[in-house]
């Protein structure tokens, strides 16, 4: 299997906290989706950030999202995999998922791209992409 793997960090706020890290490292905001871009969204999630790439300390990149439950202990961070192949993301969820919980059925997404998450039996949280 081969994978990229990005840390993603569940905020309270993540544009405020995005640009904190972007001056601390020295970065940029590449995109911001939110919420309100995707189809039926709730009027009090319009603005909340869905999913906010930052590119840091010379091309290092981190995912953002906001939270809406306590951004801290173990759900803070997921650990987030993207793959080329559907077929390698679905086994590495499933596989993932023995003896753990899925959180959000890996499925075809409305920006396009398979996503899924899960926490495995070990408590960790693990975000499985193919875009």
């Amino acid at each position: 299997m081969k994978a990229q793997l990005n840390a993603y960090i569940q905020s309270e706020d993540a544009r405020e906290q995005a640009g904190f890290y972007a001056k601390a490292f020295g970065g940029q905001i590449v995109s911001v989706m939110t919420h309100g871009q995707l189809p039926d969204a709730p009027a009090d999630m319009q603005n909340k950030v869905m999913h906010l790439v930052l590119e840091v300390a010379g091309g290092n990149v981190l995912f953002l999202s906001d939270t809406f439950a306590s951004a801290s202990g173990g759900r803070a961070v997921s650990l987030a995999l993207n793959f080329a192949d559907e077929e390698e993301a679905r086994e590495a969820f499933e596989n993932l998922a023995g003896g753990g919980t899925v959180k959000f059925p890996f499925a075809l997404q409305p920006w396009g791209a398979y996503h899924g998450e899960v926490e495995d039996k070990y408590g960790i949280h693990w975000q499985i992409v193919k875009q």
